[in-house]
Parts: C-alpha cells; sequence; structure tokens
C-alpha cells in the first residue's frame, strides 16, 4: 500500500487531505506536536523512519503580518522545512507536494498570473513561500508545487470566519476593495490535490516535476468576497448584516504589504491533469452550506 507522509494534519488543508487522501494509501497525517518544522534533524528522522512513497506538505507559518516580525521563523518552517523534506523525499525517490501561495508576486501584473512569471514578493512570507520553492526546484526530488490563494473554510482562522463573527458584533465593517484574488475553498484545494496524485502517484520519473497554479475560478475583491460570504450566510448571529464600507488599501495600513492582484492562471494544471476548480462563489456557497 502507498504510504503517504502529510504534515499540517490540524490546518485548514491538512485537515481536509486527511479525508481526501485516505482512499489513496495509508497516511500518516502529523501535527506540530508530531513533527517541529523548526528542526531540520527532526525533520529528517521523522521522513526517514516513516518511509512514505509520497510527502504532502500543507504545514506552513501562515501569518502574514506577524511575519514582518518573526522572519526567521518564518523562513524556519516555510524556507527551510521544505529543502529538508525535499532533500529527504530525494533519498527515497519520494514524490514531495507542497504548496505555495499567490504571494511570491508583486501584484503589478495586468492580468492573471502564470507559472512563468517572475516572482517578487512584497513582504516577508512571500520571501520565504518563495525561498521554500526553490529548495525544493533545487533538490532533484520529485515535486508538484502547488500555488493557490485567499484559503479559506467553514472554521479555523480565516477570513470568512473572521467575517462571520465581525458582521455579528459591529453595525459596520470597513474592507479592502483593491486588491483582487480568487477566493479557494480548502477541501477543493484537498480534492484536487488527490486527483492529481491518483494521475502521478505511480509515475517514478520527473515527468510532471514542476509548479502548478491550482485556486478557484474568477476573480473578486475582499470587499466583495465579504458581501457574497454575508449574502450566503444563513445563520441568526449574522442575521443583523453589519454594513460593509469599501475603502482602499491606503485607508487600512498593515505590517506586511500585499499585493494588488493575486489571480492566477489554470491553464498549465487544466491541461496536463484535466483538473479544474468550481468557480469561488459556487464553493462558497457549497462551504456554507456544509455540502459537498
Amino acid at each position: 500500500m502507498t504510504r503517504i507522509l502529510l504534515t499540517g494534519r490540524t490546518g485548514q488543508v491538512g485537515a481536509e487531505l486527511v479525508a481526501a487522501l485516505a482512499p489513496l494509501g495509508d497516511v500518516l497525517a502529523l501535527d506540530r506536536n508530531a513533527l517541529d518544522l523548526t528542526d531540520a534533524a527532526a525533520i529528517s528522522g521523522v521522513v526517514r523512519e516513516a518511509r512514505p512513497d509520497i510527502i504532502v506538505n500543507a504545514a506552513a507559518y501562515t501569518a502574514v503580518d506577524r511575519a514582518e516580525a518573526e522572519p526567521e521563523l518564518a523562513m524556519a518552517i516555510n524556507g527551510m522545512a521544505p529543502g529538508v523534506l525535499a532533500a529527504e523525499a530525494q533519498r527515497l525517490n519520494a514524490l514531495l507536494v507542497h504548496y505555495s501561495t499567490d504571494y511570491v508576486f508583486d501584484g503589478s501584473k495586468i492580468g492573471a498570473y502564470t507559472e512563468d512569471d517572475a516572482p517578487n514578493p512584497v513582504n516577508v512570507y512571500g520571501r520565504t513561500k518563495l525561498a521554500g520553492e526553490r529548495a525544493i526546484q533545487a533538490s532533484g526530488a520529485r515535486h508538484l508545487i502547488l500555488r493557490t490563494s485567499w484559503v479559506y473554510g467553514a472554521s479555523g482562522k480565516n477570513f470568512l470566519v473572521t467575517i462571520r463573527r465581525l458582521a455579528a458584533e459591529r453595525d459596520e465593517l470597513k474592507i479592502v476593495n483593491d486588491q483582487f484574488g480568487a477566493p479557494t475553498w480548502c477541501r477543493d484545494l484537498a480534492s484536487a490535490t488527490a486527483t492529481l496524485l491518483a494521475h502521478v502517484a505511480d509515475a517514478d520519473d520527473a515527468t510532471f516535476n514542476g509548479i502548478y497554479n491550482l485556486s478557484s475560478e474568477g476573480m473578486t475583491s475582499w470587499h466583495d468576497f465579504a458581501a457574497a460570504i454575508l449574502a450566503d450566510t444563513h445563520d441568526p448571529a449574522t442575521a443583523r448584516r453589519a454594513t460593509l464600507i469599501a475603502i482602499p488599501t491606503s485607508d487600512y495600513p498593515t505590517p506586511a504589504q500585499r499585493p494588488r492582484n493575486s489571480v492566477l492562471t489554470h491553464d498549465k494544471v487544466r491541461h496536463r491533469f484535466g483538473i479544474a476548480l468550481p468557480a469561488w462563489r459556487a464553493s462558497l456557497k457549497a462551504c456554507l452550506a456544509g455540502t459537498r
């Protein structure tokens, strides 16, 4: 049976992957207590003991603003740990699946970003995620790097959960309306990952190596995403429907700069694997309704 090592099992994507990957093999799912991603020796020891055929790295330092004050910690988890996982995967001839981010780009492009566009991150988080990508690429390991965007789910810490909570507490919410991207449901991302692995798990060569954009279809702003969340929420706690006020980024300063444009193309993953995530609004409705 295929042995799969999954990191970040309690995160948004990791929790969904536990179920999505189960039909593909024997899944060893680890959280931060079982695997300290700041400890290179510990990472190597866990991988060598598990001897997986596939490593799925869903763990990451995702606190974008806090990373500005903790660059070393963010780099250890997002930059160093993927390189160690890749080196161990190369030793075992295992396949490494790693999640990256739209934040490797500066957001200045007119139009959607392709996998071949030059990265230019504008914050610490983006720089550390790019370092992780490059460490994997340099390792010689078989790998799939999946760039995604604006990940959310029905629980945990994310924009959807925050908006629903604040809408029940406040009369008005000021939301940025000049940053654009594609909200991506963590369940869609996990399901697509499992489908992708079903295509490539038996390939012993590097035919499929590379970076693939994997995010929802379409685009929106944070303001319009918030409006859709409230419109599609049928919960007495948010029935009051706080008034949303659209504001520019300049009116909402944060420690970390954000790219204005985070939209990603999906032609590569569609043509190579026949995979396409649903439109973001359809997935949001399904998430809030508890379906799919």
